[in-house]
């Protein structure tokens, strides 16, 4: 499963500060991951984003107006996983 991670912010430092941390993180847990970087207003309306940065994971806001630690993304994009992998079985067994 690839990640689709976007990056919403206007290119402050910490937006590129989050950015490093999610790769970081995707190559801590080895996954694939698209990234995007977006300082659009209408993108930040979409998601409900009220302060950047903010980090969106497969189209779901997991974070804003912070920069969490490498280790806490690692436990996001972890829990995204398990919880489209869990969607993914209980399609199957439908």
């Amino acid at each position: 499963m690839t990640l689709h991670i976007k990056i919403l912010g206007g290119g402050c430092a910490n937006c590129d500060r989050l950015e490093r941390h999610a790769r970081a993180a995707v190559a801590q847990l080895g996954v694939e991951a698209t990234f995007t970087k977006t300082g659009d207003f209408a993108e930040y309306a979409r998601y409900g984003l009220l302060a950047t940065p903010g980090l969106v994971v497969n189209d779901t806001l997991v974070s804003s107006g912070k920069v969490p630690a490498v280790s806490q993304i690692v436990t996001l994009l972890a829990n995204v996983l398990a919880s489209e992998s869990e969607s993914e079985t209980s399609n199957v067994e439908r």
